[in-house]
């Protein structure tokens, strides 16, 4: 404020130095007034910043009071310059103003813009879409410290062209991001990087607080002498009413004026302008009618990624970097240790300390003064996440970026509207979080019924906090699963569906009433219809069902009824589990099946290839909505399920019916029970003749098993069809079966992997392998009449594993993990194992006795034998007597025994003494693999194992 100019605190927007910077120049300046850059309207609301309730990031909302979808946002984060400003204020009782082009003449400059462009501006200027993107209503993406990048509406113009600038002398990406160009003339690639080194990371040296404002403006100086040439744009305009507003303050204040403003404004305001010059730039301006109010905001919305011109790339980084109080990296580290145990990695305080080292290490080779987010990053990801990007791109959603929403005091200016909905929020406990997450509700509460009508009223409005979710669990329609998420641009929503009411009742009745109206289709109404028994709009309904049954009344296209039956059948399931009455509607519903039944076979008629695939939909869902419809479901008309099969009849009966929806109705009625096995399977030989065309064939397969609803295992289970299928397609004549492939490639890539695999080992084997296809009593479906011993061998081995029964287990056993007098644990009888006489590889170390030359596989100190056979009086070979064998190498090796373990460390001995009196007996394995009844037997003796009444040896273990 030297020479009594106005102190400059040139800044970047949302810059933690910048930040600390404006603090400490305040403290040593104590100025009379803080002017911010800001919408003037807003004045009124400074003095909620120092409101308990409100919590930072926040925004200010301005929008048109005759249109609030045109709107604009300022936000402001904690580490913002303009809030820190603010703040200041506040704290010293120091008056604080806004100063820059009121929202009056922004909002309807851009709406003067729409029309002359002929478009309209479908997201809130501003916003995260990316149409704004300055602080003021700037050009270019604004993350540079000055114009066009602040938390406003702007542009998002091209960088480096300035709007109305017919010279085309302007320096190319200058304007767009001033930061580049001093970042390339430092020598830095990345302007990132230049700022944290130049600014976040320096302190403002030698006790002068103003020097980096003055090393800062002497740039931007530089900078817009080559910049500037050129008739007047958006950034003339705000930076005459800017020295308007700094003139009146001095005027006014004569203890000093300080200035909060982009850096990029300064050279402006720093410039000697007439007052005359600037009222001209301003005559003639447009304007509308605004209001303004605090709305939450989030640091997603604040990072670049999100769409926000002005946007930073780190915003949890840089609010860490604000709030940290000493050693920012270790703090940083250690909030990333606490993200990665959280999500179940190991990470112990060894990886902080090795990551701190490393981040350290590299800013001294990078020559930086001191580690920055890249370097703090590289160390994350190779200390911490072992060099996988996988949990780095966590770490970069949930704390670099981050999902802090802030808060707003309730004494806010509001629309009435949205004050209904905050006391709702409160009386449901319903909080809006930024964070997307999963809510379950169980409509037999009254709570969870209530914000299931609160969230299906908003949705009616437009306003998409919710969006239903597939259940988990129960698929009752008692239950209901929504994924909520926050998001600002949801307080320009609830401001526009203000038009409709002043509560979420009076609002969601009037648009819906209003929708039902300029409804195009009878789809369109019976959605609604649906929505509103969701939402339990009782007013409303009574008008959506008279325009709902006007238009079906008049509606003769069998398609537009089948597409608004389903809607409706499900509202009156949702009308019973709410208790809401639905007789007019099953009034409608019951009208439109049977005004469907009678229209739908000749609709079938003549239908090409794409017509049949809707209409084989349409078919689908009437069959799905008549199934939930009750048999009468309103006076006068009945039996409407034996009319549907009546009407399906006549559809698979019809050779003028496509062949897809031919095959569909008789598989309809198959799983219905309505039509025998035998007669389906009469009706696809018919089909399958070689007097059918091979694509009408193929159109009829895959209506009857096509489509993905389990046709699949139809053909797996039932071999006839399968063999029916198989002998048709082997039987297509070459050149026709380039043209059938495409449907059968269809019907068959909808089935699962597992179905699809099953199937080709079915056909694989072939007829005589599968058994006679056509033959009744085939045995059971998918199996040979023969035991494949192949495949059961291939088996042994994983018993063997399950059982415990490999080397290691023997060699226990040999050890003396059994007493010589014990009871061998029993085994579930699923797995008992057969004794088989030319095979001892159930016993694992047991030689074959069919090659008695081969070597033994295992040796022992011991010198341990194979068990001795023992055949019973009919001659079949018996189990080995393990308790004898195992008595006897007990005796060989006993001191071997003292410290042996089990595979799970626990001493074989004691626990198995303990499991004595806990065994089982079983019975002995069927030849399909089975086990047979247990019965039970006499213990003859300690050296023998029991056997059933047919000889067969039964082995205990435990199960």
């Amino acid at each position: 404020m030297a020479g009594g100019g106005p102190l400059l605190l040139g800044v970047r927007h949302h810059g933690p130095g910048s930040a600390r910077a404006v603090r400490a120049a305040l403290e040593s300046a104590r100025p009379g007034i803080v002017l911010i850059e800001g919408p003037p309207e807003a004045d009124a609301l400074i003095p909620l910043a120092a409101d308990e309730d409100m919590r930072p990031p926040v925004a200010l909302l301005a929008h048109a009071v005759d249109e609030p979808g045109r709107s604009a946002f300022w936000p402001l984060a904690e580490f913002s310059p303009e809030w820190v400003a603010v703040r200041w204020a506040l704290e010293h009782d120091v008056p604080a103003r806004f100063i820059d082009l009121p929202a009056a003449h922004t909002l309807a400059w851009r709406a003067g813009e729409c029309a002359v462009e002929g478009t309209e501006p479908d997201e809130p200027e501003g916003s995260a879409s990316g149409k704004g993107s300055g602080y003021g209503p700037g050009t270019g993406d604004g993350h540079g410290p000055g114009k066009g990048d602040g938390h406003g509406p702007g542009e998002g113009g091209e960088p480096g062209v300035r709007e109305g600038d017919e010279s085309g002398a302007v320096l190319p990406g200058l304007r767009g991001d001033p930061l580049a160009a001093l970042a390339e003339a430092a020598g830095y690639d990345d302007p990132e990087l230049w700022w944290e080194d130049a600014v976040e990371h320096r302190g403002a040296g030698d006790g002068d607080v103003l020097a980096p404002f003055t090393a800062l403006e002497e740039a931007m100086t530089a900078l817009r002498e080559t910049e500037e040439g050129g008739g007047p744009d958006r950034d003339l305009v705000r930076e005459a009413y800017m020295r308007l507003q700094v003139r009146a303050a001095q005027r006014e204040f004569t203890q000093g004026v300080a200035v909060v403003c982009g850096a990029w404004h300064v050279p402006a305001l720093r410039r000697k302008v007439t007052v005359g010059a600037d009222r001209a730039l301003l005559k003639g301006l447009p304007r509308t009618k605004v209001e303004m109010t605090w709305v939450p905001w989030t640091h997603r919305r604040l990072s670049r990624a999100g769409g926000y011109g002005a946007g930073i790339e780190s915003p949890g980084w840089y609010g860490h970097l604000f709030t940290a109080p000493d050693r920012p990296v270790e703090r940083w580290l250690t909030k990333v240790a606490g993200l990665l145990r959280a999500e179940d990695r190991l990470v112990s305080s060894a990886h902080v300390i090795e990551a701190v080292r490393l981040a350290e290490t590299l800013a001294v080779m990078r020559g930086r003064p001191l580690p920055g987010l890249s370097e703090t990053t590289e160390a994350v990801r190779a200390v911490m996440c072992e060099g996988s990007d996988v949990p780095l791109a966590l770490v970069h959603d949930r704390l670099v970026v981050g999902d802090v929403l802030g808060a707003v005091p309730a004494g806010a200016p509001a629309v009435p509207l949205q004050r209904d909905l905050a006391r709702l929020q409160r009386r449901l406990r319903l909080k809006p979080e930024a964070p997307e997450r999963e809510l379950e509700l169980d409509l037999r509460k009254e709570t969870d019924a209530g914000r299931s009508r609160l969230l299906h009223r908003l949705r009616l409005l437009g306003v998409g906090w919710g969006e239903p979710a597939a259940s988990r669990g129960s698929t009752g329609t008692f239950r209901e699963t929504w994924r909520l998420r926050w998001e600002p641009e949801l307080s320009v929503r609830v401001a526009e569906a203000g038009v409709w009411g002043t509560t979420v009742l009076a609002a969601a009745t009037a648009r819906a009433e209003a929708d039902a109206v300029t409804a195009q289709t009878l789809a369109e109404v019976t959605a609604l219809a649906e929505r509103c028994l969701l939402a339990e709009l009782p007013d409303a309904l009574g008008p959506v069902m008279r325009i709902l049954a006007d238009r079906a009344a008049l509606d003769t296209d069998v398609g537009h009824l089948a597409q608004a039956l389903p809607a409706l059948v499900r509202s009156l399931r949702y009308g019973d589990v709410r208790g809401t009455g639905t007789g007019a509607l099953a009034e409608v519903a019951a009208g439109l099946a049977e005004r469907i039944f009678v229209g739908l076979p000749p609709a079938c008629a003549a239908l090409d290839a794409d017509a049949a695939q809707e209409m084989r939909r349409h078919v689908d869902a009437v069959h799905g909505a008549v199934g939930l419809l009750s048999d009468t479901p309103a006076p006068g008309h009945g039996a409407l399920r034996a009319r549907w099969r009546d009407v399906l009849r006549t559809l698979s009966a019809r050779d003028t019916v496509p062949g897809v929806v031919r095959g569909r109705a008789v598989r309809l009625l198959l799983d219905d029970g309505e039509l025998p096995p035998d007669e389906a399977a009469r009706l696809m030989g018919l089909v399958l003749s070689p007097g059918t065309r091979p694509a009408d064939a193929a159109a009829w397969i895959e209506g009857f098993v096509g489509g993905g609803s389990g046709g699949g295992m139809l053909l797996l289970h039932d071999e006839r069809l399968l063999a029916l299928v198989d002998a048709w397609l082997t039987g297509v004549p070459a050149e026709a079966f380039t043209d059938v492939l495409p449907l059968l490639r269809r019907t068959f890539s909808a089935y699962e992997p597992g179905v699809r695999r099953s199937i080709g080992e079915l056909v694989r084997r072939g007829p005589e392998g599968r058994g006679a296809a056509t033959a009744a009593g085939a045995g059971v479906p998918g199996f040979a009449a023969d035991l494949d011993t192949g495949r059961a061998d291939a088996v042994l081995q994983v018993v063997r594993q399950l059982l415990g029964l490999d080397d290691g287990c023997v060699e226990e056993a040999a050890g003396g993990a059994y007493p010589a007098d014990s009871t061998i644990p029993s085994v579930p009888s699923v797995l008992s194992v057969p004794s088989v006489a030319s095979d001892q590889s159930f016993l694992p170390g047991a030689a074959d006795p069919s090659d008695q030359s081969r070597p033994s596989d295992r040796t022992s100190p011991s010198d341990r034998t194979r068990p001795p056979d023992r055949t019973d009086p009919s001659g079949q070979s018996d189990r080995v007597a393990l308790s004898d064998w195992a008595d006897r190498t007990d005796r060989t090796d006993r001191t071997d025994r003292t410290d042996r373990t089990d595979r799970t460390g626990r001493t074989g001995r004691t626990d198995r003494a303990d499991r004595a009196d806990r065994t089982g007996r079983v019975g002995p394995v069927s030849q399909l693999g089975r086990a047979g009844p247990a019965e039970p037997v006499e213990q003859a003796d300690a050296g023998t194992v029991p056997q059933d009444r047919a000889g067969n040896d039964t082995v205990e273990v435990d199960a």
